[in-house]
């Protein structure tokens, strides 16, 4: 593959405002082209760009295309920064009116230098909140899907649609169905922003010169009329992959608007690093109809407080899962308290579940077309839900899981839109069944999302045709009061469930494997009941319910 960045703009109002500024702030500035003003973290924008690309198991070559007004400037930058002064492309224009246009520049630096290979194209004035993106998970994305692709990111709050490519993408295929090119408010509801970065198959470079004899007004060479008229068009098929962060093109906006860009994106960058970010998910009780989540039928559950489990993520330079102390122990008073233990409590703990997490996560955006940056972390996790529940409630595992998630969505801004609530159920669920071949079904996972009360519905024609059911969150303001009961020995909720499914064709209760709910409004009663389960060698508590709407946020940093 073969990189393309393209500088090669002319008079901009940023130029025009950082020359006639007043302030003596940007004086040193005066002369310089965009791409090479201060980017974030002090280092110029092209630096940011040209260290992204520099990678010769992922590019053979990289181009540069400037105009003849600024050659020199480029020049100098290249044998600075050890780029190839013979791929610097020069499309001899020194004015805004003899420009050619972006289309025009690209097609030049083909035709130019022969290339017949698959292209990436990106602005190299352009301002990204997040300068750690994995690109080689952007090229995989693209060598999967039968097409182009458009790089697209969600307008943050203030950005307007009408300054920007907007684009529609199929939620399945990610196959981008319309794109606007600075599209009136009234015209599209999307929020996605395609931005100057491109992957275009070596195939389908010819349409570049199609284009351009089709568009002999300069005015009209933008590579976003040449994306409109590609894909609304000629109907080729065009993929879009997300970036979770921000993109700002430098050559559009004024002095205010690149200095107040730059300052956001900075405080992003800082403010973000090393803050940890805890996440809690909370056990649940099932009241109705478990387990038959697991064979089609309708179910309630409910979230408590009394139990949970946690899991903090830490910005670090390396991937570090940490196991827990009692729950994944690598240290032993003895042989005999390594047998005991064993025999008491099993292998299975935590850290696997951090880890196919993990795993599974990465797996979901890169199939998802979400390209990831390269941040590393910290993982550890606590939890007091006892050992002998794990079954009884909404199970370890998927309490793990599920928070782990939440960290993991927080830290790389992965948003609602990206991994909806029936599909993240999905997707904690996939992780225990797939990765860990944990016996579990939907009911768990869908109440620890939504949490609160919680109505599921898995009727068979909701599964098949949409992959989850209908889940409705309930009132819980008029909830009578629960106790819960347990035994007190561990029970391996594994081996519990591993046989659900023939005891429930053999028409036989499953059980819950040592935990029973219930309610008694009667105090008296409940007190002698709760001396019974005692003497019974059962723990006794009174049910905390978790209202999320009266309660504050799970996730903390």
């Amino acid at each position: 593959m073969i990189c393309i960045l393209l500088v090669a703009g002319h008079g901009t109002v940023l130029e025009t405002q950082i020359k006639n500024d007043v302030t003596g702030l940007y004086g040193h500035l005066a002369v310089v082209p965009k791409a090479l003003l201060p980017g974030i973290g002090g280092r110029k924008i092209l630096d940011f760009w040209w260290q992204t690309v520099n990678t010769r198991q992922l590019f053979s070559e990289v181009y540069l295309v400037t105009n003849a007004d600024k050659y020199k400037h480029y020049e100098r930058w290249a044998t600075a920064n050890a780029f190839p002064v013979e791929n610097i492309v020069n499309d001899g224009t020194t004015t805004l009116g003899g420009r050619l246009g972006a289309v025009a520049d690209l097609e030049l630096a083909i035709r130019s230098r022969r290339l017949q290979d698959d292209i990436m194209v990106i602005a190299g004035d352009m301002l990204c909140a997040d300068q750690n993106f994995d690109i080689a998970q952007v090229i995989r994305f693209f060598r999967s899907k039968p097409g182009e692709l458009i790089i697209y990111y969600e307008l943050e709050e203030g950005e307007r649609s009408s300054s920007r490519g907007i684009v529609e993408v199929c939620p399945n295929t990610h196959r981008v169905t319309h794109f606007w090119e600075k599209p009136q408010e009234a015209l599209t509801t999307s929020r996605l922003a395609s931005v100057v970065f491109y992957c275009l198959c070596g195939e389908t470079l010819p349409y570049l010169s199609r284009f351009l004899s089709l568009q002999p007004s300069v005015q009209n060479r933008t590579l976003g009329l040449f994306w409109e008229w590609l894909i609304n068009e000629e109907k080729l098929p065009v993929f879009g992959m997300k970036l979770p962060t921000g993109f700002q093109l430098i050559g559009q906006v004024g002095l205010a608007d690149y200095t107040k860009w730059l300052a956001r994106y900075s405080a992003k960058q800082q403010g973000g690093a090393g803050k940890p970010i805890t996440c809690r998910s909370y056990a649940r009780v099932g009241l109705m109809g478990n387990p038959s989540d697991g064979f089609h039928g309708k179910t309630i559950a409910m979230t408590i407080s009394n139990f949970w489990a946690e899991v903090t993520l830490t910005e670090n330079q390396t991937l570090v899962l940490l196991p827990h102390p009692l729950n994944d122990p690598t240290e032993f008073g003895s042989l005999q308290d390594l047998y005991c233990i064993s025999c008491k409590e099993g292998y299975l703990g935590g850290l696997r579940l951090l880890q196919a997490a993990c795993k599974k996560f990465y797996q979901f955006c890169s199939e998802q077309g979400i390209a990831l940056s390269k941040q590393n972390f910290i993982l550890k996790y606590d939890t007091n839900i006892p050992r002998q529940v794990y079954n009884f409630f909404f199970s370890f595992s998927s309490a793990i899981v599920s928070a782990t998630l939440k960290c993991l969505m927080k830290f790389f801004n992965i948003t609602d839109r990206d991994l909806p609530k029936p599909i993240r159920a999905n997707f904690i669920l996939n992780v225990e069944t797939d990765e860990l071949f944990i016996t579990a079904g939907l009911q768990d996972r869908v109440v620890q999302v939504y949490e609160g009360l919680v109505y599921m519905d898995f009727s068979k024609g909701l599964m098949d045709e949409r992959g989850y059911g209908e889940y409705i969150p309930m009132d819980m303001k008029d909830l009578p009061s629960f106790w819960l009961a347990y035994l007190g020995d561990p029970s391996d909720s594994g081996r519990i469930h591993s046989n659900v499914r023939q005891r429930w064709l053999n028409v036989k209760l499953p059980g819950s494997g040592g935990a029973v709910v219930g309610l008694c409004l009667d105090t008296e009663k409940l007190m002698a009941m709760k001396q019974a389960f005692q003497e019974a060698g059962c723990v006794f508590c009174i049910i905390e319910p978790f209202d999320p709407s009266s309660s504050s946020s799970l996730c903390r940093d």
